[in-house]
């Protein structure tokens, strides 16, 4: 079976055993990897270890593992760390807003689909979360990765009559999870899961969805965000995730206001 080395970053682990790991790594060029690291925690008698004592969370690295996209768990055979993002220790809501991220990649990216770009975004916002441009920061790469994997709530239409909105004109909005978007005032009152929606959202998603990166993905160029301006759309965002795939999102309560805080539909 072939051999072959990627940049990594790991989104997920599991203790196997005593000495073995199981990961889940995104992959530059090979996309989501499951992944068998045996003999992770295991040292020689002078200490030397090939996985360094093993695999953290949110560790990126320069790994060598199995490719065979027809089996469902590859062998991970050497791993280099490269940068153990050790700033994130020190602020519990970038910890927080970095493992989250990590999970919408992994559950968002198909296994071997390949998404370079949204790679190096991840990278350049794990560094960006230990700075006070937190916010703003997950708040692009999330627009970013919901936009490149197709999850992108619509805002720009009436998810369900398709009348275009202008969040300009409009005083009252709505959303809903299951339609996947904005409702009209004509539509709100035949769709059920319908929310007060704030029109300048959908402003600030535009804004940001147009505003240019810096080279190297930065998003110094944005205007400086607190939570009030991004919890609602994080909020939103996140329930039509758990509504599309039919699962709850683990770490959406440590990042978001309760579900049922409806100010959570506006922004101030």
């Amino acid at each position: 079976m072939p051999l072959v080395r990627d940049r990594c970053i790991c989104l997920r682990r599991t203790e196997y055993s005593e000495t073995s790991q199981i990961v889940t790594l995104f992959a530059r060029t090979h996309g989501i990897v499951r992944a068998i690291a045996k003999g992770a925690h295991r040292r020689t008698k002078a200490g030397a270890s090939k996985f360094d004592g093993g695999i953290d969370l949110l560790d990126n690295g320069e790994a060598v593992f199995t490719h065979d996209p027809g089996r469902d768990l590859a062998t991970l055979t050497e791993w280099t760390l490269r940068e153990g993002h050790l700033g994130l220790r020190s602020t519990l809501r970038g910890m927080y807003l970095a493992l989250y991220a990590g999970e919408l990649v992994g559950r968002l990216v198909e296994e071997h689909d390949p998404h370079p770009d949204l790679f190096d975004r991840l990278e350049v916002t794990l560094a960006e979360l230990t700075t006070t441009r937190r916010e703003e920061a997950f708040l692009a790469f999330e627009l970013d990765l919901l936009r490149e994997t197709g999850y992108l709530a619509e805002l720009a239409s009436c998810s369900s009559c398709g009348q275009a909105v202008s969040p300009g004109r409009e005083s009252h909005l709505y959303f809903s999870a299951s339609k996947g978007g904005v409702v009209c005032r004509n539509c709100e009152s035949v769709v059920h899961d319908r929310a007060p929606f704030d029109p300048r959202l959908a402003r600030l998603q535009e804004t940001m969805l147009r505003h240019p990166r810096t080279p190297n993905g930065s998003t110094q160029r944005l205007p400086q965000l607190t939570r009030h301006q991004t919890d609602p759309v994080n909020r939103l965002f996140a329930d039509q995730i758990e509504h599309t795939l039919g699962r709850r999102l683990q770490l959406a309560p440590y990042v978001l206001p309760r579900a049922g805080t409806r100010a959570a539909t506006s922004v101030r």
